[in-house]
């Protein structure tokens, strides 16, 4: 590096001479492209048509509504009361005596009718609304996690798109670098290692220009299967590009109403809806039922009542109950740990997100401006015999790392930012609210 500051020094001393140079279209120093699809002509598939087909196509989001669905019919089932039952008996049918014949036939006909004592009913609609809630936030997180999901690989295509740019127009410098090394060398002004240099150059360049090429291919596939389409158009490059001028201090936290803080209260719901359901089903319930009997001799007919009541002699509904309750305590306590792991999530990715925005400003601005002048400038001195070609390999290694970092800040940042969404998404309003 040494070598590639001295002769930044050298080149200030020549500087009329690189600004009296008319640098061809190749030599201008690299600009970021206006398109991020290299050969992709039409409009840029944007990340929100990316959003807007994934959400259609997607499994997570189509088993997030059946869980709703089927929440609400268990809404419905908990509110039914017990079905009645009627009971048809016959009795004296056979036997000895005068019994043998159907002379002496009783029968019996007797509609019962379970009552639920102890709010039962109520009990087991409130489990089944807490549910419902819980589903209904399932559904709400899938939905943030397929965002999620879509952005992470809408950004990691844009990448790879950007570093297959990088990579195509650093094998173009090489190939440049090499017609000079070969120009050089024929007019006698170098050695001819110089030559050989610029070669093993151009062919790293080249292969890292097919590795680009996989990887682009690779990406546009990951994001084809998410949202259930081959993706025909550039990327919006203004998109990935995109980054705060200044990002300020962290935001104060406030994980309360988050989603995943949703999710745990709606656990703590339907925890508390348990023990009110376990501690009513400590109330027996009474069966009611009313008939009529008939008598075949006299051909009269008796009323019947009864009046059904369990004895809770094994099971009296007190082991339920500390089960229950041992459940809502683990819910309380879990939701005070998630509270606690949510906070210092959120803070991460927020000083993640101002870390990347940061690098990826200084990475994209001044740094990569100072690279490519320095590229530059490097590439005339060499051509007109000024610097060696150690101090060129040297600038054009400095602005491939300056690159890299810029397109790697820019990707941290994009899936930081969706990870902080992610974490900070609002939960919708249910029903227990």
């Amino acid at each position: 590096m040494h070598r590639f500051l001295a002769a930044l020094l050298a080149a200030t001393a020549c500087a009329s001479i690189a600004q009296a140079q008319t640098a061809p279209p190749a030599e201008a120093g690299p600009t970021q492209p206006q398109s991020s699809s290299p050969g992709l002509a039409g409009p840029a598939f944007t990340v929100d048509r990316a959003l807007e087909l994934a959400g259609v196509v997607s499994p997570s989001l189509e088993a997030a509504s059946a869980d709703v669905r089927a929440a609400e019919a268990g809404r419905r089932v908990a509110g039914l009361r017990p079905n009645p039952s009627v009971t048809v008996e016959a009795e004296n049918v056979a036997g000895s005596g005068q019994y043998r014949s159907t002379q002496s036939l009783e029968t019996t006909t007797s509609l019962t009718l379970p009552i639920e004592l102890g709010g039962k009913r109520s009990a087991r609609i409130a489990v089944a609304d807490a549910r419902t809630d819980r589903a209904t936030i399932l559904a709400a997180i899938a939905q943030a996690d397929l965002r999620l999901s879509v952005i992470r690989a809408y950004a990691e295509a844009g990448g790879a798109e950007r570093r297959l740019l990088t990579a195509r127009d650093q094998a173009r410098i090489a190939n440049e670098a090499l017609r000079a090394a070969q120009v050089r060398v024929q007019a006698g002004r170098a050695s001819p290692i110089e030559v050989q240099r610029a070669d093993v150059a151009r062919i790293n360049a080249d292969a890292a220009l097919v590795r680009e090429e996989r990887a682009v291919e690779v990406a546009r596939f990951s994001l084809s299967r998410i949202i259930g389409q081959p993706i025909s158009g550039p990327l919006d490059v203004g998109w990935f590009g995109n980054i705060p001028t200044a990002y300020g201090p962290l935001r104060p936290i406030e994980s309360a109403g988050t989603l995943v803080m949703a999710a745990t209260n709606a656990d703590l719901a339907i925890a508390d809806a348990g023990v009110r359901l376990a501690r009513s089903q400590r109330v027996p319930d009474l069966t009611l039922g009313a008939g009529a009997r008939r008598f075949e001799q006299t051909n009269d007919t008796a009323a019947i009542f009864s009046l059904s009541i369990p004895i809770p002699l094994f099971n009296n509904g007190r082991a339920a109950l500390s089960q229950a309750t041992a459940e809502r305590q683990r819910a309380d306590a879990q939701r005070r740990v998630t509270a606690l792991d949510v906070d210092q999530a959120i803070a991460r990715a927020q000083a993640d997100a101002a870390n990347a925005a940061t690098s990826a400003a200084a990475a994209s601005g001044p740094a990569l401006a100072a690279a490519e002048e320095a590229a530059r400038i490097a590439r005339i001195g060499y051509r007109e015999g000024k610097f060696g070609q150690l101090d060129l390999l040297d600038a054009e290694r400095t602005l491939a790392a300056t690159r890299a970092a810029a397109i790697d800040a820019l990707l941290s940042y994009h899936i930081a930012q969706a990870q902080l969404e992610r974490l900070t998404a609002r939960a919708p309003v249910t029903q227990g609210e």
